[in-house]
Formats: C-alpha cells, sequence, structure tokens
C-alpha cells in the first residue's frame, strides 16, 4: 500500500509516471516524486533501488520513458537537460563533493560564474564577494583564502551548498553527505540544511543514517527495487519502521553480546603508543570475541588499526600473538602472523575496481593459486573464488566480471573474501558497512556473527554507537588517541553509550 503524508502548499518538483529501462531492466517502474518549496525531503531505498537514477532523471542526465509527466517549479517540460535543470536551480551534491583541493574556498564556490564565451581576466573582487554572499545566506564563516584541501569534510560540504547557491539553486540534492562526518559535525551540516529550508531552497536528503533522516526531513519517499513504496510523514516514523519500508523484511534489533571471558586470548596490547596519533593503548581480544572500538571522528581508532596490521610503526608498546611477542614491520609480516585488515575506504583500499571479482578475491592469497611455473593455476584460482562466493552469498553475475559492476553491501563481501582465504587469527575490521544500505548491513553483521562463532577474533572499528553496540560482545571507547571506558552491551543502554561518546 502507498503510504499518504501531507503534501506542502507549494511544490518545487513534480514527476509522475516515471520508468526508465536499462537492457531490459526496470531501473524505475512508474515512480511519482514531488518535493515542495522549502521543504526537507528524504529519497530513501536500499542500494539499487533506483535512486541515483531517480536524480539523473530528475536533472536531465537520462530520459524516462515515454508517459513521464515532469514539472520544475510550476512549468511542464516534455524533455529535460542537465542546462535546462541547471538554470530552473537544480543542483546536486554528490558523494564525491566534485571540489578542487588545490583551489581556494572562494575559487570553488564562485569560480564558474566568472566563465564566460571568451578569455578574460578573473575579477577576484567580485568573485569573493559572490563566495561571501553564499556563506553569509549559509550563516557559516569560512576563510575565503584557505585551500580546499587544508579544510576537513565538514567544511567542504559547506563549500559545496555555497557553490549550488552561487548558481541560485532552488532544490539540491544531497548524497550521502553525514557518511564522513563526526556527530557534532553532522549537527553543524544539518544546521546548514535548516538555513537552506528557511530561506526558501528545499533538500532532497539521501542518507544509509536513518536517525538523521528522521530527525530533518519533513516527508520520506521509499523506493525498493525500482517501484515507489510510498511517500510517508517522518513525525511518528521509527528507523525499524522505515527499514522495513526499505527492505520489506523485519530485522531484529537485539544485542548479539555474548560472554566471551572464557575464551583464550588471541591478540594481546600493551600500552602500545605512537606520537600524534595513539597512546598507552591497552586491551586483550579473544577467541570468538567481537571487540568494538568506538569513538568520533579523530580519536585514533583507524591509526590503531594500521598499527596493529604493520602499515605503521609504534613507538612504544607490546603486541603478543596467541602468547607471543610479535614486532610488526609491514604488512605482509602482520598477514603472515594472520592478521587481516579491512580498511574503511573500500574504493581506494580495499579492492581494485576495474580488475574482476576473481582476481580481487584472490589478491590476497596468490601463492595458494600458482602453479608450479609461477603462473597462476586456473583452477584453483575458480575453486577458490566459488568457495568464498558460496560461503559469503556475493551475488555476483560472472567472476570475471569487474567488481566496480557489484553493489556496495556484495563489494564488501568481497573483501571480506579477500582476507577471510589468508585464513587468519584476528580480524580487525574499519567501519565496515561505511555506504553500504540498512540491508546489506545485516548480511555484513550475520557473517561477521558466524565468523567469531567459529572461533575468530574480530575487532569492530566503528563510529556509529549503535552498529558497536548491536553486534560487539564488548566495546571499548576511545577519545584523543587514549581508551577511556570500557562497556558490556547487555549492561550498558544505547543512550548511556552515545552520551558517553559524544559528550
Amino acid at each position: 500500500m502507498i503510504g499518504t503524508a501531507a503534501m506542502p502548499e507549494a511544490e518545487a518538483i513534480t514527476f509522475r509516471n516515471v520508468s526508465k529501462v536499462f537492457g531490459g531492466v526496470h531501473a524505475l517502474d512508474a515512480v511519482d516524486f514531488s518535493v515542495g518549496a522549502g521543504e526537507v525531503h528524504c529519497l530513501a531505498g536500499e542500494n539499487g533501488c533506483g535512486k541515483s537514477t531517480l536524480i539523473k532523471i530528475i536533472t536531465g542526465v537520462y530520459q524516462p520513458e515515454a508517459g513521464a509527466q515532469m514539472q520544475l517549479f510550476g512549468q511542464a517540460l516534455p524533455q529535460i537537460t542537465p542546462t535546462l535543470a541547471r538554470k530552473a536551480g537544480i543542483a546536486v551534491i554528490w558523494q564525491d563533493l566534485a571540489l578542487f583541493a588545490e583551489m581556494t574556498v572562494a575559487e570553488n564556490i564562485a569560480f564558474e560564474t566568472m566563465l564566460g564565451n571568451r578569455p578574460r581576466r578573473v575579477n577576484y573582487a567580485a568573485m569573493r564577494a559572490k563566495a561571501q554572499a553564499a556563506l553569509d545566506r549559509l550563516d557559516v564563516t569560512l576563510d575565503l583564502d584557505a585551500r580546499l584541501g587544508t579544510l576537513p569534510i565538514a567544511q567542504r560540504q559547506v563549500v559545496a551548498i555555497a557553490r549550488a547557491l552561487v548558481s541560485d539553486a532552488r532544490l539540491i540534492f544531497m548524497d550521502e553527505p553525514t557518511a564522513s562526518l563526526t556527530q557534532s559535525e553532522t549537527d553543524a551540516l544539518l544546521a546548514v540544511v535548516r538555513t537552506l529550508s528557511m530561506r526558501g531552497v528545499a533538500v532532497v536528503f539521501v542518507s544509509h543514517r536513518l536517525a538523521e533522516v528522521l530527525e530533518i526531513s519533513a516527508r520520506v519517499t521509499v523506493l525498493r527495487d525500482g517501484k515507489l513504496v510510498g511517500v510517508y510523514p517522518t513525525a511518528g516514523m521509527t528507523q525499524s519502521r522505515l527499514t522495513e519500508l526499505m527492505t520489506g523484511k523485519t530485522f531484529d534489533q537485539v544485542v548479539a553480546a555474548r560472554d566471551t571471558l572464557a575464551n583464550p586470548v588471541v591478540l594481546q596490547v600493551e600500552n602500545l603508543s605512537r606520537r600524534g596519533e595513539f597512546a598507552d593503548v591497552s586491551f586483550s581480544l579473544r577467541a570468538g570475541e567481537v571487540l568494538g572500538l568506538t569513538g568520533l571522528i579523530g580519536a585514533g581508532r583507524t591509526e590503531l588499526g594500521h598499527a596493529l596490521f604493520g602499515m605503521t610503526r609504534p613507538d612504544a608498546g607490546v603486541l603478543h600473538l596467541n602468547g607471543r611477542p610479535v614486532s610488526l614491520r609491514s604488512n605482509r609480516e602482520a598477514v603472515a602472523q594472520g592478521i587481516a585488515y579491512v580498511s574503511e575506504d573500500r574504493l581506494a583500499l580495499g579492492l581494485i575496481q576495474p580488475q574482476s571479482i576473481a582476481d580481487n578475491t584472490v589478491l590476497s592469497v596468490l601463492r595458494k593459486v600458482t602453479g608450479r611455473t609461477g603462473l597462476l593455476a586456473a583452477d584453483r584460482q575458480r575453486d577458490l573464488v566459488a568457495h568464498w562466493i558460496a560461503e559469503l552469498a556475493v551475488k555476483i553475475g560472472q567472476p570475471e566480471d569487474a567488481v566496480s559492476t557489484l553493489s556496495g553491501g556484495n563489494q564488501q563481501r568481497v573483501v571480506l573474501a579477500k582476507w577471510l582465504a589468508t585464513e587468519p587469527k584476528v580480524l580487525i575490521l574499519d567501519s565496515p558497512t561505511v555506504g553500504v544500505d540498512v540491508g546489506a548491513r545485516a548480511g555484513i553483521f550475520r557473517i561477521v556473527r558466524a565468523l567469531a562463532d567459529k572461533g575468530l577474533a574480530i575487532l569492530l572499528i566503528s563510529d556509529e554507537v549503535t552498529e558497536a553496540h548491536m553486534n560487539a560482545d564488548r566495546i571499548l571507547h576511545m577519545a584523543g588517541g587514549r581508551i577511556v571506558g570500557e562497556y558490556d552491551p547487555r549492561q550498558t543502554s544505547i543512550a548511556a553509550l552515545e552520551a558517553a561518546v559524544y559528550a
């Protein structure tokens, strides 16, 4: 049944009966979508549900199938082009922001307005004035002369929004704008979004973080498998109900923690320090345990993970693996000792996107799949890949397909397969669900729990407190490069843990 929600008094855009077919597959099937003037609206759904396709139709990148009815700011249009959409006031801020790191804040915001049909000298005073006016509209102060590359990601988001305002945007799509932000940075960005709304600019928010979706949006449009599930008011909506609408499934929201104190210690960390990153870190990790490590971005969590995997060398402290002291001079030595690391940056560090699913899967165990000549043995590779694709239920076309063709959740399973093929004793998962939708997240954590049940020791690094609370047996809180608290999820509420982390 299609949900209903109170409509805003005036609509910025209205799209009816929008369909799009790629190679016989319906990416969108008779979808309706509308956004009110000044409304903050959420577009929700799992990866592959059609969100990006719909945005590209609205912005003129794709043309819909015959029968679609499209209206921009009160004007019915038979066709929309990127130029027309831009002139009408529609802007998209994609997750990668598409900014220039070596240019200044002012240049990134306003340089495009200085372009003309003929070469001319840049009027820097006018450019700075336009950039400052855009920031003023957002009630934000930034150094106009600062190089963008020196700014934190949260301020770069603001620069991207200001750039849209310089182009007179009346509707801004934001794709996963808070994926890399701390809670305080997220709060600041949401304040900017509210400011936009109060000043008549509509915002469509696309995010896998359902709590912020419900906090910031007035309505949510839910897509599933290219079809419209419904349009719902966010007032009274819960995360669990929204998850059900997005996936068509129910998920048990129960704490998975178990008592693992009787299990043998696999990894013992004693007073590990690295100047400027972390200090006096001590903890134990047991066989079959999922140990959560949470804290704000910048707390030193990823830096600690790099040291445990031999990517950096600590200045002080000792590591014991199965009771033996180890000194890791490289990640190769870490792998040889039985430690595997799944990076938070799946695209840059976890996978080689143009290469095949099969090649990515065996990348860390090439010696296992080479013959006597030292060349790749096709049968060994085929058997190993088939095993892990089945073991982790990776949804693929063919193993020879580029790994970039997979959804975020399935790409992450390929990363897991790559490292599990090394038969590790310790698995470090650094933010394993970044960019992964809610349904795929549940599948990944079912795999994590199954691995722990088989005795694998797992360190789960996450800045999402709820994720750590629901999936870890024990939780360490890291702040300022130090372990400042330890919690049992069975005895600590999410609210209490969040209060400690976000204090």
